[in-house]
């Protein structure tokens, strides 16, 4: 039979990881996919260094964006990155009938309607399964594995850079900046890390997983994030001494009023599976009426684990090809006439259990003082602690663990406390989940 013949746009981590392993394993791969699969040229900006990875026998070319309308090429694989140039690429492959592998979280969380519009339009396939988490196979295990439940919930660890500096701070005692440097060093944060530590790029992948899950359009603009770059070692320590390590989660969960789909630092039970994921790992829970809750743990990022999740969707790709479109799983899991335009609740709707630390003068008084300000916001206190003795300045922590609230109540009573002559206007809030 025909090999099947891709067109590899990219040769950086992405790409010259899935290079490589389609070159190691290429017996293995055909007897999986029934057809050879190779690489019939591949575009980059750096020209010298791809012929150095991919050798003389395969064309390398600089125009992507041209180079996609080649007739001998079946799919497209992109893995350069961003939403211009890849944007491109994309819809122009599409309109010349190529499918579509991409590992680009971005693209698809901000332009993703747009482009499986396009790919339904063509009868093409967008695999996107390295998009979200590495070699993880969480898109396969909601569009597949779980296509008989109802999701309830989806929680998970989906950003390795976040989860390596919480994780030195927690281990090490380190500042934030500390952690951050170290994760640089280590090639696991960029030298601009916005993306990673301010919650962006989970948020990204949060917002396929919750299409996925839910059957919405993807909703980039309506996600609530917040990274981890104001935490303190300080609230770490104290987690861990109430019994909680904090991570940097992404949430989506269907609500009475509508889906949240948020990212945040959060406190988890030490108790749980996920909060003893460490070091740059990543893991998702996924909770579901029939399965109940399922975990998926691995490599979220890293050149093989990557691309092992591109293969394995050239794979698919290639057992498909000669299907009707009809006959393929749907995109986002449920058939692209059947979505439902869900509201995403604005962050104030949503109801969630919460850490706060304030620092107050120690006086008597202040602890009543606090409990009834925050009764007559309508929240309960869970626990109220304080955290050390009194200092210099006679002021000492306060740390309130509360029962679940609105965000807007709570908001509230935040700025009611602050303008209390014992309390410090500097505080931190960090939302907990039980995830049980």
């Amino acid at each position: 039979m025909k090999p099947v013949r891709i067109g590899l746009l990219g040769i950086g981590t992405v790409g010259g990881g899935t290079f490589e392993v389609l070159k190691r394993n290429r017996e293995e791969i055909t007897r999986r996919a029934g057809r050879h699969i190779e690489v019939a040229w591949v575009a980059a900006r750096d020209l010298d260094r791809a012929r150095a990875i991919v050798g003389p026998d395969i064309p390398v070319v600089a125009d992507a964006v041209a180079a996609v309308s080649d007739p001998d090429v079946d799919v497209i694989v992109e893995v350069i990155g961003g939403t211009t140039v890849a944007k491109d690429a994309i819809l122009r492959a599409i309109a010349h009938g190529k499918h579509i592998v991409t590992a680009n979280k971005a693209l698809l969380a901000i332009d993703g309607n747009e482009i499986l519009s396009a790919a339904n339009t063509h009868g093409v396939m967008i695999a996107f399964e390295a998009a979200v988490s590495g070699c993880i196979p969480i898109v396969k295990a909601l569009r597949e594995g779980l296509a008989a439940n109802r999701i309830e919930w989806i929680a998970g660890i989906i950003n390795g850079t976040s989860n390596y500096i919480l994780s030195e701070m927690r281990t090490k005692k380190l500042p934030f900046a500390a952690a951050l440097e170290a994760a640089q060093r280590l090639g696991y944060a960029e030298a601009d890390p916005t993306f990673d530590i301010e919650g962006i790029d989970a948020a990204h992948k949060l917002t396929l997983l919750s299409a996925i899950g839910f059957g919405i359009p993807v909703q980039f603009d309506r996600a609530y994030i917040e990274g981890i770059s104001k935490l303190t070692d300080r609230d770490i320590t104290y987690a861990e001494e109430l019994g909680y390590r904090i991570k940097l989660l992404g949430i989506t969960r269907r609500a009475p009023t509508g889906i949240e789909l948020r990212v945040h630092p959060t406190l988890i039970p030490a108790g749980r599976i996920i909060a003893s994921v460490d070091g740059a790992m990543n893991a998702i829970l996924v909770k579901s009426d029939a399965a109940g809750v399922t975990m998926y743990y691995g490599a979220g990022a890293g050149a093989e684990p990557t691309a092992s999740a591109v293969i394995a969707d050239i794979i698919e790709v290639t057992r498909l090809m000669q299907a009707e479109p009809e006959e393929r799983v749907p995109f986002l899991a449920f058939q692209s006439d059947a979505l439902s335009d869900v509201r995403i609740l604005p962050m104030a709707d949503v109801e969630t259990s919460y850490y706060l630390r304030v620092r107050v003068k120690d006086v008597v008084g202040v602890l009543a003082d606090i409990a009834r300000t925050l009764a007559d916001a309508g929240i309960s206190v869970a626990s109220m602690l304080q955290q050390g003795a009194g200092d210099a300045d006679n002021e000492t922590d306060i740390v309130i663990l509360t029962h679940r609230t609105r965000e807007r109540n709570f908001d509230a009573a935040i700025a009611k406390l602050v303008q209390m002559p014992t309390v410090r206007p500097e505080y931190a809030r960090i939302r907990r989940e039980d995830l049980g």
